[in-house]
């Protein structure tokens, strides 16, 4: 396949994801979350599985790969929504980031197990343990169901419109946080090719080079699961706006920077990467926070479904972007020996990372935003 045709294998994942994300996400007001939770948890499992005996070309990939994203997109939301109504929001930053953590070890984890079996016995191999991973955390879930009581909510008059279609302090951070899917979609979905060409650069072989870059974007994304719960906590005290602003800017930094890396010694892109993973994820639960204590509760499965709307909607069409850049300037060369592919698409991701800080401070700027982190906006 070529880059472009790999990144929509990435992207269908997402519009999976958003397809039923922004409809199971509003159900959740509704109906029991615990059924729509572990419904689609079954649900992601079984196509993942799908995938891993089946896939055989690029169309196959796509509708296996959609498919568990349509599990996908009835678990993330819904667990966070959970979390949302346990903690006062004095605390929900802190509590948000550990699970949003959560999900980030999981998926490094995956990349791990997927990295270290797929070179003893192939990907369907990996495919399917990444698979019982997931049964076994419907098991997992049912446990930690138990005993479980829905809350109720009243549903007020004109609610729908005012708490959701014309809350402006909401859809500002709803924008703020599809920059932030932008930037974190691109560089993860790219991150193991990435490093799979420093390594061929370098002199390893293919399939060598393969393994331990899926080990190191492993690693990288795993330090989310820190820097998620350091965030969270750290905007409970310095804010959300102020928070997200500060991380937004310095992930940028490195998104314009990082792909010039690729001729240097591996190591020094490895470390260079650990940061760069650490600040691109670190905002993530703030603004999922940050939405809970804007909108009315009666209505917050409806807000978070179209959060996960415009999030993963740019969250699919960031790795394409990514992948057609790569492609485009695969033989420019400015100057003789000089290759600026891996810059310019990495600096695709920096660009729509900007757009973060400026939905935050015309946030700032409203009323509304003394209702997060107790004031501290």
């Amino acid at each position: 396949m070529s880059n472009t045709q790999a990144g929509t294998i990435f992207s269908v994942y997402q519009l999976g994801y958003i397809g039923s994300g922004v409809i199971l996400s509003a159900l959740t007001d509704r109906f029991s979350t615990r059924t729509i939770f572990i419904v689609s948890a079954i649900w992601s499992a079984t196509a993942n599985l799908l995938f891993a005996l089946f896939a055989h070309d690029h169309a196959s990939g796509l509708l296996f790969r959609g498919l568990t994203g349509i599990g996908m997109g009835g678990t993330y939301m819904p667990g966070l929504k959970l979390v949302a109504e346990r903690f006062p929001s004095a605390e929900r930053g802190k509590a948000v980031g550990i699970y949003v953590g959560a999900l980030l070890l999981g998926g490094s984890l995956s990349l791990a197990l997927t990295g270290g079996v797929a070179a003893q016995a192939g990907w369907r191999a990996a495919f399917v343990a990444c698979s019982i991973g997931v049964f076994i955390g419907v098991f997992i879930a049912l446990a930690a169901f138990r005993g479980y009581q829905p809350l109720r909510h009243a549903v007020m008059e004109q609610g729908f419109r005012r708490e959701v279609v014309a809350n402006r302090p909401a859809l500002l951070m709803i924008c703020g946080y599809g920059a932030h899917m932008w930037e974190m979609y691109g560089m993860r979905s790219w991150l193991a090719p990435f490093f799979t060409a420093a390594l061929i650069g370098n002199g390893l072989a293919r399939g060598t080079a393969t393994g331990c870059a899926a080990v190191g974007a492993a690693l990288v994304v795993g330090v989310g699961a820190v820097s998620t719960a350091v965030t969270g906590t750290l905007s409970d005290r310095l804010g959300r706006t102020r928070t997200i602003t500060l991380i937004m800017l310095a992930s940028a930094c490195f998104s314009f920077i990082f792909g010039w890396l690729i001729n240097l010694h591996p190591a020094i892109i490895f470390l260079v990467a650990l940061v760069y993973g650490y600040l691109t994820v670190a905002e993530s639960p703030v603004f999922s926070t940050g939405l809970t204590e804007l909108v009315a509760p009666a209505y917050l499965g409806t807000a978070m479904g179209l959060q996960s709307l415009v999030g993963y909607s740019l969250a699919m069409i960031s790795p394409t972007v990514f992948g057609w850049a790569l492609d485009l300037c695969a033989e420019w060369q400015p100057l003789p020996g000089m290759t600026v592919d891996w810059g310019i698409a990495f600096a695709t991701a920096g660009a729509g990372a900007l757009a973060g800080p400026v939905f935050m401070q015309m946030l700032r700027k409203t009323p509304e935003s003394r209702r997060m982190a107790g004031g501290r906006r």
